[in-house]
């Protein structure tokens, strides 16, 4: 073998164990890790996937399956080989991971994304006082929404934990897996976790209206029968909160009411109009100087305009009600990224690249 082509002698080879990898991951700030066979340890750090370091080893399949088969216990592995992914909650001591295993072509593949332990405050987030309000109503849907890793669990919790502070409820939340702990503070606190302690999203809330809840968090509403519950718990006295991977908020109000079945929708659009409260989306941007991510949030409250638009099923006129409602706190997306660009906080290449009206984005830079 010629001196070129003989293999580096000073690649990192592969760690002993996940948990080795999810402290670097905590040390340097990562939000999630990724391993995965034939590819090299990498992790997600201020929004960008890149390789822990450039000199390491592959990963082979051998060793994604060492790595994943030695943090599930007997359950989970047997979900996994029946049905090719289970998502957990890993605890090795030093923090909370979300855990995703899945088969893929070449072997293995794990994520894992990294649960801030600390819950963070309405202020320490930045939320505007409008946000704080929504918590203080004893019935109704508040929706947070985002792409994935857009911090949406990270502003739930946020208000999850303004209400646990602020009154004395029933707080139940449903979570697969369960991330953030609540301890029950002025409330009594009642996690459980879909797939360990119940069936479903379904099961979990038709099991949540007979225990006497005030306030019930789902997870994700991913599916009809959950969208469903969710409403009629929402309409018959309880504050309901929970997320859905939408990307604003007329496009929320789409997903909800495109779920059901169309003679359905008249009547769902009338209960949508009468229970929803706000929609808060979200994006974390990187920062112009590098250093981490910055949120950019809407924010939609139902006024009777609102109100209106959902029950004639005109959702595409909701935009436009936004930017008429900002003497309420409503806040367009589009607003939130020009203020950030403003105050240095974001590029113009991102502001525009996220703007929802890209017409009007490109004549406020060009006046």
């Amino acid at each position: 073998m010629s001196e070129s082509t003989q293999p580096p002698q000073d690649l990192i080879p592969v760690l002993g164990s996940v948990a080795d990898y999810l402290q670097f991951c905590v040390d340097y700030d990562a939000s999630d890790l990724h391993l995965s066979t034939g590819a090299k340890p990498s992790w997600r750090r201020f929004g960008i996937l890149q390789p822990i370091w450039d000199n390491t080893a592959l990963l082979t399949a051998e060793d994604t399956r060492r790595l994943a088969f030695s943090l599930m216990n007997e359950v989970q592995l047997q979900t996994f080989e029946g049905r090719g992914d289970v998502d957990f909650a890993y605890s090795p001591g030093f923090g909370r991971f979300r855990a995703s295993v899945v088969k893929q072509r070449l072997g293995i593949e794990m994520v894992f994304r990294v649960i801030k332990t600390q819950i963070k405050s309405i202020d320490d987030l930045g939320l505007p006082n409008t946000v704080r309000t929504l918590t203080r109503f004893h019935n109704g849907l508040i929706l947070v929404t985002g792409s994935i890793g857009s911090g949406k669990s990270t502003t739930l919790a946020a208000l999850l934990d303004a209400i646990n502070s602020e009154r004395d409820d029933h707080i139940i939340t449903l979570e697969d897996p369960i991330e953030y702990l609540f301890p029950s503070k002025k409330c009594h606190v009642t996690q459980r976790e879909v797939h360990t302690h119940t069936a479903s999203f379904g099961a979990a809330l038709r099991g949540a209206l007979r225990e006497d809840p005030d306030v019930i968090m789902v997870g994700e509403m991913r599916d009809l029968e959950t969208i469903s519950l969710a409403i009629t718990a929402a309409e018959t006295g309880h504050l309901v909160l929970g997320t859905l991977h939408t990307s604003s908020a007329a496009r929320t109000l789409d997903r909800v009411l495109d779920v059901f079945p169309i003679d359905q929708r008249d009547q769902i659009r009338i209960m949508v109009s009468e229970s929803l409260r706000g929609v808060l989306t979200q994006q974390l941007i990187p920062r112009a100087d590098g250093n981490g991510r910055v949120m950019a949030l809407e924010v939609l409250i139902n006024t009777p305009a609102v109100g209106a638009c959902i029950r004639d099923g005109k959702t595409f006129m909701i935009p436009g009600v936004m930017q008429t409602g900002k003497a309420v706190g409503m806040i367009p997306m589009d607003d939130s990224l020009r203020n950030l660009y403003s105050s240095g906080l974001i590029s113009r290449e991102e502001c525009e690249r996220r703007a929802e009206d890209k017409t009007i984005m490109k004549k406020f830079f060009e006046s």
